[in-house]
C-alpha cells in the first residue's frame, strides 16, 4: 500500500470527475455486441458488408451441398431490398435444444457460436466454422424471418433486430407436388398465404426435395450506410459457388427489375479457368487439372496459361475466396516454379538465359483456381481472407509436383510451350531490373530528386497527402495554382501514357510518363518490387477532362495502377476527381453542375431568360480558383473511390477494353451503347 502522501498525490492527479470502478464495465446480452460494433463481423457497413451479409447464408446452404444434403439454392432481391435464400437441404433442426430449452432454430439465430458447424458428425467440410454467420445476419436485419421443411411440417418463426418477434410455428403440412428434383423426388407443396413478396413459392419451384430453409431477411438501414443491393456483385458470387460445387444449381433473380440467372457447372473449376481467359488467347487448349484426397483434405487444381502478361490465381478454402492466399496458394507456387524449373534443366531449355528464371516469370499469363476442402480450417479473423494451416502447404506441393511431372512427360510439346513463355518472361524481367537500376542511379546522381514537373505538397505524412494526376499541362497548371500546397502534390502528364494491357514490363518502364507516376509515388511497381508501406500518398487521384480523350486517359491510367500496382485499389487509395460538366450563371449568382439533372434544376431555378450555362469538357477551361472550388476542396468536391470488389470481373474487364482482341471489345461496346450519357462526337 503506498504511503498517505503518495495516496494523496494519486488522488490529486485523477482528471477532475473521473471515476472508473465495475459499476463502468458494460455486458453486451445476445446479439447486442454485434449491433454496436458489426465492422468486427463482418468487414464494415459499407457495400462489402451489405453484400457480405447473403454470402453468409448462402454459405450455410453450401455447407449442406458440401455434406451431401443440398443440391439446389435459390436468391432472390425482392422490391424492398430485402434477400430471401432457399435451399433444399435438410432444414434447421426445430426440436428443443437440450441445454438451452429453447428450440434449436432460435438457438442458431441468437446464439454467436452455436451451429452444427463445430459437429464433426454433422458437417465434414464447412466454411462457416466460426458459427456467427446467420446470427450476425439477424443481428444486422431490421427483420428476419425464417421458415423450415422439416419432418413432414413448415415451421416459421420471426425475428427484429435479432430478437424473436413471435415464437417458433407450424403453419402447414409438407404435400407432395408434381414438380420433381434432379434426383426424382418430389418437392414439398407449401401452405398457401398472401405475400407481397412470394417468398412462400420458393420451395415450391422444383426444389426436389420435402426438406430446406428459407431465409428473408431486410437489412437494418440504421446499421448500413447503403442499402441498396447490387445483382452483378451478388450474380459474381454465386456463380463463383457455382463453379466451385459442380453438384449445386444456384439461380439469382431481381423483382426490381425482372433479370435472373441460373448457374450450374459439371465441369466445375476446369470450366472456372475456361472462364478467366476469355478473350484471351490460349497457349494449350484444355486446362491441366489436378485432384487429390488426403485424409480429411481434399484439394482440386486447375490452370492454363495465357499470351497475356498478367497473373490470374484465385484461391478457396471451403469455398470462400482467401484473397490474402496463404499455406495452399504458398505450396502452389513453390511447387509450380520448381517443377518448371526442374524440366526446363533437364530438358536444356534455359541455356540462353544467364540467371535462370524465378517464381515471377513462372507465373506470367498464369490462369489458376486452387480449391481446398478441410476439416478444420484455420482463418486469419471472421472474414476468412488467409489460410493458417501448415499441412496444407505440403499437400499441395506434392499434388502439384506430380500432377504437372506426369504432365509434361505425356504432352511434351505443351510443355517446352510453356517454358518459351517462362523464358521470354524472364528476359523481359532482366531488362526491366536494368531499367530500374539505371533510374536508380540517375535519381542517386540527381541527389535523389522527385520528377521535375511534380509540384510535391509540404506536409510528409503520407495518410495526409494527396496527388493528383493530371491531365495535360493546362490543366497541371490551373491546379498547382489552385491547390492547397500544404497537402495536395500535382504531377502534369503530357499525353496518353502506355497501354500496359499489351506491355511487358521492360517496355511499361521504358514509357517516361509511367516512370515519372512510378517515382512519384515512390512504392516500387510490379508484383516484386511494388511495396505499399514506401507510398507517398494515400489519396492518388485521376483528375482528367471531360471528354473522350479524359476518358481514354483516364482508363490508361486505372490498367497500368491495377496490372502492376493492384494492392492500390485492394486499400482504397485510388480516386476519380469529378469536375463539373456546366456552370449555369445568372448575374452574380453561379451554380456548378455535375450532370444534366443538375443543369436543369439550376435552370429551373434561376429561370431561363438571361441564364447563360456554359460546358466544360476540358480542366484548362477553368480558372485555380474555380478548379479548387469545385474540383480540388475536400469541404466541396465530390470523389469516386475506385475499389477491386470482383477480382475475376475487374480482369475480365480490362482484358475486354484494353486487350489484344478486337471482337470481345466491339461486342461490348453493342451491347452498352444505350447506357451512353455524354457521347463527344
Amino acid at each position: 500500500m503506498p504511503p498517505k502522501e503518495e495516496s494523496t498525490l494519486m488522488e490529486q492527479e485523477q482528471p477532475k470527475g473521473h471515476h472508473y470502478d465495475a459499476t463502468n464495465i458494460t455486458v453486451l446480452e445476445g446479439l447486442e455486441a454485434v449491433r454496436k460494433r458489426p465492422a468486427m463481423y463482418i468487414g464494415d457497413i459499407g457495400i462489402r458488408g451489405l453484400h457480405h451479409l447473403v454470402y453468409e447464408v448462402v454459405d450455410n446452404s453450401i455447407d449442406e451441398a458440401l455434406a451431401g444434403f443440398c443440391d439446389t439454392i435459390r436468391v432472390i432481391i425482392h422490391h424492398d431490398n430485402s434477400i430471401s435464400v432457399a435451399d433444399n437441404g435438410r432444414g434447421i433442426p426445430v426440436d428443443l435444444h437440450a441445454k438451452m430449452k429453447r428450440p434449436a432454430i432460435e438457438v442458431v439465430m441468437t446464439t454467436l457460436h452455436a451451429g452444427g458447424k463445430f459437429d464433426a458428425d454433422s458437417y465434414k467440410v464447412s466454411g462457416g466454422l466460426h458459427g456467427v454467420g446467420v446470427s450476425v445476419v439477424n443481428a444486422l436485419s431490421e427483420w428476419l424471418e425464417v421458415e423450415v421443411a422439416r419432418d413432414g411440417k413448415f415451421h416459421q418463426q420471426r425475428y427484429e433486430r435479432g430478437k424473436p418477434a413471435s415464437e417458433l410455428t407450424v403453419i402447414g403440412k409438407v404435400e407432395a407436388t408434381h414438380a420433381t428434383g434432379g434426383d426424382g423426388t418430389q418437392a414439398p407443396k407449401r401452405p398457401r398465404k398472401a405475400t407481397p413478396q412470394g417468398e412462400l413459392e420458393l420451395l415450391r419451384a422444383g426444389m426436389g426435395s420435402p426438406t430446406g430453409t428459407l431465409v428473408h431477411f431486410l437489412p437494418d438501414a440504421k446499421i448500413f450506410e447503403n442499402v441498396d443491393y447490387s445483382y452483378d456483385t451478388l450474380a459474381s458470387r454465386l456463380r463463383e459457388l457455382a463453379f466451385l460445387n459442380n453438384d449445386v444449381t444456384i439461380g439469382l433473380a431481381d423483382e426490381r427489375t425482372g433479370k435472373s440467372q441460373t448457374w450450374h457447372y459439371e465441369g466445375g473449376i476446369l470450366e472456372f479457368v475456361k472462364h478467366l481467359n476469355t478473350n484471351k488467347t490460349v497457349l494449350h487448349p484444355k486446362p491441366l487439372s489436378f485432384e487429390r484426397a488426403e485424409d480429411t483434405t481434399i484439394v482440386e487444381i486447375a490452370l492454363q496459361y495465357n499470351d497475356s502478361y498478367a497473373e490470374t490465381v484465385l484461391s478457396f478454402v471451403n469455398n470462400i475466396n482467401t484473397i490474402e492466399g496463404g499455406t495452399h496458394v504458398v505450396g502452389f507456387r513453390s511447387a509450380l516454379t520448381r517443377t518448371l524449373q526442374n524440366y526446363a534443366e533437364r530438358e536444356g531449355l534455359t541455356k540462353t538465359l544467364k540467371e535462370g528464371f524465378g517464381g515471377e516469370d513462372v507465373r506470367e499469363g498464369l490462369s489458376a483456381v486452387i480449391s481446398v476442402k478441410l476439416r478444420d480450417p484455420q482463418f486469419e479473423g471472421q472474414t476468412k481472407t488467409k489460410l493458417g494451416n501448415s499441412e496444407v502447404k505440403g499437400i499441395v506441393e506434392r499434388i502439384v509436383g506430380e500432377g504437372l511431372r506426369t504432365y509434361f512427360e505425356e504432352n511434351p510439346s505443351i510443355g517446352r510451350k510453356i517454358i518459351d513463355k517462362v523464358v521470354s518472361a524472364a528476359r523481359a524481367r532482366e531488362a526491366a531490373r536494368k531499367a530500374r537500376d539505371l533510374a536508380r542511379r540517375k535519381s542517386i546522381m540527381d541527389g535523389g530528386s522527385l520528377p521535375g514537373k511534380l509540384a510535391d505538397c509540404a506536409w510528409d505524412d503520407p495518410a495526409q497527402c494527396e496527388i493528383f494526376l493530371v491531365e495535360g499541362d493546362s490543366a497541371g497548371g490551373s491546379a498547382k495554382q489552385g491547390r492547397d500546397r500544404r497537402f495536395q502534390a500535382i504531377l502534369p502528364l503530357k499525353g496518353k501514357i502506355l497501354n500496359v494491357e499489351k506491355a511487358r514490363i521492360d517496355k511499361v518502364l521504358s514509357n517516361e510518363e509511367i516512370r515519372t507516376i512510378i517515382t512519384a509515388l515512390g512504392a516500387g511497381v510490379g508484383a516484386s518490387d511494388f511495396d505499399l508501406a514506401k507510398l507517398r500518398y494515400h489519396r492518388v487521384i485521376i483528375m482528367t477532362d471531360a471528354d473522350i480523350d479524359g476518358a481514354h486517359i483516364r482508363t490508361l491510367l486505372l490498367t497500368f495502377l491495377y496490372r502492376q500496382m493492384p494492392s492500390l485499389f485492394e486499400k482504397g487509395h485510388i480516386y476519380i476527381a469529378q469536375p463539373p460538366l456546366f456552370l449555369v450563371k445568372k448575374g452574380k449568382e453561379e451554380i456548378w453542375c455535375y450532370n444534366e439533372k443538375e443543369r436543369d434544376a439550376g435552370l429551373e431555378r434561376l429561370g431561363r431568360k438571361g441564364t447563360h450555362v456554359q460546358r466544360y469538357k476540358g480542366l484548362g477551361e477553368m480558372n485555380p480558383e474555380q478548379l479548387w472550388r469545385t474540383t480540388m476542396d475536400p469541404s466541396t468536391r465530390t470523389l469516386l473511390s475506385v475499389a477491386a470488389a470482383d477480382a475475376t470481373e475487374a480482369d475480365s474487364i480490362f482484358t475486354k477494353l484494353m486487350g489484344e482482341q478486337v471482337e470481345p471489345r466491339r461486342a461490348f461496346i453493342e451491347e452498352n451503347a444505350t447506357y451512353v450519357k455524354n457521347l463527344d462526337i
